[in-house]
């Protein structure tokens, strides 16, 4: 059965991370819709349309997915999952199922280039989480990340990244890239990646691939599945030097006492994507 949706207002992500401020600072009493509303400068309908078409989801449930008991009972059932597909002698479960993503690394002769004779492509373009940069190659895409800043600065920290590479920008072939990585549908589409980084933190990054939509899984756990059992620092770092944000998952791993942990692109920008996933996953589960 087809259904036609309005198309998603990006620009609602403003809103949506205004009330999980409100709501993270507010969470043990558990503020009302009116309460919300309130601090947003919506009305209770308005605010309940809002995260309707920003996630199909009423600001009800969306408040349930960003407690700690939540985010705790995810990581059981997660690491049930992990452990029977590690049992099994599978990587993991979710993401190889579909296949989704590929990955290569770049040589350590290519990182000392420093992006010579690379031809980047990069645009900015908004999505659900807003205004977000991609950059890609012929190879594949060697970043995705959000931003809150002046877009002058953005293209200045690309090119410090790659200091000898050609910088082209494209915008619109951006927007294309960025509704296909953002589809609802994600089924539908393939991304390969280029990354660049340390042998360690290639891992990591690979293993993450193995972390299905809307699971969660510890930073214990993440080196474990790194190859790595007692480095959960070390995997808490190459988390933090991840460059392609949303398609290498790092949002996915938090606390083991159910926190939520830092992200590098912000941390109530981690509970909306942690929060749209879980709503996702609700909507796909409710469809079958």
């Amino acid at each position: 059965m087809t259904t036609n949706k309005r198309p998603v207002d990006r620009n609602h992500y403003t809103v949506i991370a205004q009330a999980i401020e409100y709501i993270r600072g507010n969470l043990r009493r558990q503020p009302s819709l009116g309460e919300i509303a309130s601090a947003v400068n919506l009305s209770e309908y308005h605010l309940q349309r809002v995260f309707s078409e920003w996630a199909g989801i009423s600001p009800k449930r969306f408040l349930q997915y960003l407690t700690k008991e939540y985010a705790r009972n995810s990581l059981l059932t997660s690491n049930d999952l992990l452990s029977t597909s590690l049992q099994s002698g599978l990587s993991g479960p979710g993401r190889l199922h579909d296949l989704m993503v590929t990955c290569e690394a770049m040589s350590p002769g290519e990182i000392k280039q420093q992006g010579q004779g690379l031809c980047i492509n990069y645009g900015l373009a908004q999505s659900p989480f807003g205004i977000a940069m991609i950059a890609w190659t012929e190879r594949g895409i060697v970043g995705l990340s959000f931003h809150d800043l002046d877009h002058a600065e953005l293209s200045h920290g690309l090119q410090q990244t790659w200091p000898k590479a050609e910088l082209q920008q494209n915008d619109l072939e951006a927007g294309h890239l960025i509704n296909r990585i953002f589809s609802r549908k994600p089924e539908s589409a393939r991304f390969h990646l280029l990354m660049k980084g340390s042998n360690f933190q290639i891992k990591v990054w690979e293993a993450l691939l193995n972390i299905g939509t809307s699971q969660l899984i510890s930073y214990t756990t993440m080196a474990q599945l790194a190859g790595s059992p007692k480095a959960h620092r070390a995997a808490g770092s190459a988390l933090a030097e991840n460059r392609i944000a949303f398609l290498i998952p790092c949002h996915r791993v938090i606390r083991s006492d159910g926190e939520t942990g830092i992200y590098h692109w912000g941390d109530s920008r981690k509970l909306a994507l942690l929060a749209w996933e879980a709503a996702q996953r609700d909507s796909e589960c409710s469809d079958l």
